[in-house]
Parts: structure tokens; sequence; C-alpha cells
């Protein structure tokens, strides 16, 4: 199996590389930048948006996750309603090219406000033009799969939990200011609950889902509970030992964030006991 990675050289892109190699997986990695990619990869630095045949300069990949995007963590950035007709061609043209399955990175917030357990019936009503745009790509990327036969995986992403400062979470912040000497870290009240999963464990399960075809559709890549912001945080300071504490209240809660959301992870866990079966 050859699985061309898209964005590999992102905070989320070059974690999923890493473990898509370390399970013998044949990874073609692509980005503007190279610099942080797993140099086992086939490696091609490149813009997506301006390759005529993608499928063909790609080398012909069996699956194509699609990772890219921009300014993910500005939700009210303008470049994800800009760039979302460049994702949707793209995919358009690695499908009529003849890829056969396609994987996107989602994100919960394409649901919107929203309280309780979050499955693939749920209604989406995005509060962001980061969410309505992830929203409008994943239904346009359905139409086209449908069109072309091809196999479609969601991967729909929640609050991802790492300890490197390359990232805009509010875990690499935090590093980020426990390295430049900061003995406080400005923050919210902390009560929103979130569903939390370590990047290792999120990158586990992005290979895992990809590298499987049988369980496709949307597919949380999740923990499946949730858990408050602020302990979560707090724990994460312990884990690293950072001499550093929370001034609650600095910030107000973002109002389209929910109190509470989590992902139902039927399918994850449904991959995960396909994959321990495989290998008794």
């Amino acid at each position: 199996m050859k699985i061309l990675v898209t964005g590999a050289n992102g905070y989320l892109g070059k974690g999923a590389v890493k473990q898509l190699l370390d399970d013998g997986t044949e990874v073609v990695a692509t980005d503007l930048h190279t610099d942080l990619i797993d140099r086992r990869a086939d490696i091609k630095c490149a813009d997506l948006y301006s390759i005529e045949d993608p499928y063909r300069y790609f080398g012909f990949p069996d699956v194509l996750l699609h990772m890219a995007w921009r300014d993910g963590f500005v939700h009210s950035s303008e470049t994800h309603i800009n760039d979302l007709p460049k994702h949707s061609k793209f995919l358009n043209d690695m499908m009529e090219g003849g890829v056969k399955r396609v994987a996107v990175m989602g994100s919960m917030h394409e649901v919107g406000f929203f309280e309780g357990s979050i499955n693939e019936s749920t209604p989406c009503n995005p509060q962001s033009l980061y969410g309505i745009s992830k929203n409008a790509l994943r239904r346009l990327v359905q139409l086209k799969c449908r069109e072309k036969g091809c196999v479609c995986q969601w991967l729909r992403g929640f609050y991802i939990v790492g300890n490197t400062a390359d990232g805009s979470s509010v875990f690499s912040k935090i590093v980020q200011a426990s390295r430049s000497g900061q003995s406080e870290f400005p923050f919210t009240m902390g009560l929103n609950q979130f569903d939390f999963l370590d990047y290792d464990r999120f990158c586990q399960y992005v290979a895992d889902t990809v590298e499987q075809e049988e369980i496709d559709g949307i597919i949380n890549i999740c923990s499946g509970r949730p858990e408050k912001l602020s302990d979560r945080v707090e724990r994460f300071i312990r884990e690293n030992r950072f001499d550093i504490t929370l001034r609650y209240g600095a910030f107000p809660d973002r109002l389209y964030d929910s109190k509470a959301i989590w992902g139902n992870d039927f399918k994850i866990r449904m991959i995960e006991r396909q994959k321990e079966n495989s290998h008794v």
C-alpha cells in the first residue's frame, strides 16, 4: 500500500507520517516545506494546488490522506473560505486521476455548538469560518466519492495534547511559555469539557484508520470521554514538570465552544480490535 500524505510537514502531518512509516507503510509525503518530515518517506516539496495531474505526479498512490490546511488554530481566518475551492479541486483531480480511497482530516468544529457525544449522524451547524469550511469540504468530498466510487474516510479530530513547542494549541503555548521562563500562563476559567487525545495516540489512530478500508465514513479520532479543560491542562503541567501556574479568568471562553462535547469512539474501537485480531 502506498499512501500520499499532504500537509506532511505540519504539526499533525509529521506525526502521522512517522507512524505510517513505523508500521511499514510506503509513504509519499508532501508539503510546501519539508524540514520536519521523516526522511524515510518519499518526500516531494510541492504546491498541491498548482499541479496539473497530481495522481500521476505523486506516483499513483493507493490512498490519499489529506491533512493539508492553513490557519487551523485561527478559526476566524478568511483563508479557510478562500482555500476551500483549492482543496476541493485537488481532491477532485486525485479522484479523476484514479485514486481509490480518500481520507481527509476533519474537525469536531464542523458540528458547532452541541452538548454531548458526537457520532456520524450528529447534525452539523458550524459556528466559525474554520468549521464552516471543513464541513463544506466534507460534503463536497462525500459527493465526489459517491460519483467516482471511491472509499471515503472523514477523520474527525478533537483536542490533541502534545508536549512540543511547534504548534498553536494551548498545550504548545504552555510549552513555549515555560521555555521562555514565564511563571504564569493567562487562561480562561477552564470549565468546558472536551475530548482530549494524546498526540502519539492520535497519530496511531490516524495510521490505523487509513491502513484499513473496511470501516469508512465519518470516523471520530477521539478518546470517547469528556474531561474538564482546566483538569487536563493542570495535569499536562504536572506531567511535564513545568514550573508555571495558570492565571484563571484572564481570557473569556469562546462563545461558540460547547460546555461539554466529546466523540463517540465506536468506530475507532472497531478499527483497533480489527488490528489486534489481525496480529493474533
